[in-house]
C-alpha cells in the first residue's frame, strides 16, 4: 500500500513540474522593445546584486568585473529595444 501511494505521489509530482516547466518557458516573451526593456531592467538589477555579493566577501576586483559584464548585456538589451522601436516608428 505505501509503495503505491508513494508512486502515484511522485507521479503526480512530477506531472506538476513538467507542466508548470512548460508555461513559465512560453510566458518568457523579450521579442519586443517593451519585453527587451524589462531584461535589460533586471540585468542591472543582477549587476547590483552581484557586485555587492562579491564587495561584501571582499572580492573588490571579481564583483567590478561581474558588474561590468552584466551591465554590457544591459546595455544590448537596451539597445536591441530601441533598434525594434524605431524599425516599428519607420515601417
Amino acid at each position: 500500500m505505501k509503495t503505491k501511494v508513494w508512486k502515484v505521489s511522485t507521479l503526480v509530482v512530477m506531472t506538476l513540474c513538467l507542466a508548470l516547466t512548460a508555461l513559465t518557458v512560453s510566458a518568457q516573451n523579450n521579442n519586443t522593445a517593451k519585453g527587451e526593456v524589462k531584461q535589460s531592467g533586471t540585468e542591472v538589477g543582477r549587476a547590483g546584486q552581484s557586485m555587492g555579493r562579491n564587495v561584501k566577501h571582499g572580492r573588490i576586483l571579481r564583483g567590478g568585473k561581474h558588474f561590468g559584464k552584466h551591465m554590457g548585456r544591459a546595455g544590448k538589451h537596451f539597445g536591441r529595444s530601441t533598434k525594434k522601436a524605431v524599425k516599428h516608428v519607420i515601417s
